[in-house]
């Protein structure tokens, strides 16, 4: 069994993520059983596990939160030099 099988498990969550989550455990299972043991399948396994993830995080996004809530930037400078650019806004949850 591939080791990144264990972070497919939905069975700890609560029925609203399971219903998002079990389908690609499901598929990270057949495609653990089906594909040959190789770098590229173990990608493919942790590019599904980076889906599951946003799919979940989506189920639980909170839109005020977000709300002027950009976080930092990269911003790309000349020459391809980059440098991170943090707002001096702090952003304050409302209680």
């Amino acid at each position: 069994m591939h080791s990144l099988l264990q972070f497919f498990a939905y069975e700890h969550l609560p029925p609203h993520l399971q219903a998002v989550s079990k389908p690609f455990g499901d598929l990270a299972r057949e495609l653990a059983a089906s594909l040959p043991a190789n770098a590229e399948s173990a990608t493919a396994l942790r590019k599904l596990l980076e889906a599951k993830d946003c799919a979940v995080r989506a189920v639980l996004f909170k839109a005020e939160a977000a709300v002027g809530d950009r976080g930092p930037e990269l911003i790309v400078a000349p020459a391809g030099r980059a440098r991170l650019h943090v707002s001096s806004q702090a952003h304050h949850p409302r209680d």
